[in-house]
This record gives C-alpha cells, sequence and structure tokens, in this order.
C-alpha cells in the first residue's frame, strides 16, 4: 500500500492497573509528537503507565498500524510485533 494511503496520527494511551497486569484506557489524540509526550508526561502520576506513540492509519480501513513509541513512562505492555 502506498504511503499516500496512510495519515500519520500521534496517540496516548494510559494503562490502569488490573488483575493481569495493566489495561489501556482511553486513547487521547496529539496534534504533535511534542504534544504527545507532554500529554504522557503530565498523565503520568494518575496511572500506572502511559505511552505515547505515533500511528499509521490506513484511510481506507481506519486501522492503526506501525505504532512507533515516542515516550513510555510506567507500567506498559510490549508492542507485539
Amino acid at each position: 500500500m502506498s504511503e499516500a494511503a496512510h495519515l500519520v496520527q500521534y496517540i496516548v494511551v494510559p494503562y490502569r492497573a488490573a488483575a493481569n497486569g495493566v489495561a489501556p484506557g482511553e486513547i487521547r489524540p496529539a496534534s504533535s509528537e511534542f504534544g504527545a509526550i507532554r500529554i504522557a508526561n503530565s498523565m503520568a502520576s494518575k496511572f500506572a503507565g502511559v505511552a505515547a506513540y505515533e500511528v499509521l492509519i490506513d484511510k481506507e480501513t481506519g486501522d492503526m498500524e506501525s505504532p512507533r513509541i515516542l515516550a513510555q513512562i510506567g507500567t506498559v505492555p510490549a508492542l507485539d510485533d
């Protein structure tokens, strides 16, 4: 698939403590890489872990692909390959 079929989006995912480790909370969008890192840092004290990601969004399906970690604070699950 061509690069033009994808959008770059920045997101922040908080993680709460759960019985089996951590569970993801509500995804927060960010307008830039710097903004995602800033949001993650500001949320860190309220959650077991927080991660900021850059993801590619498939314009046709809306699926998120190719996550890249920008910041990881606290307990964050590993990305599946």
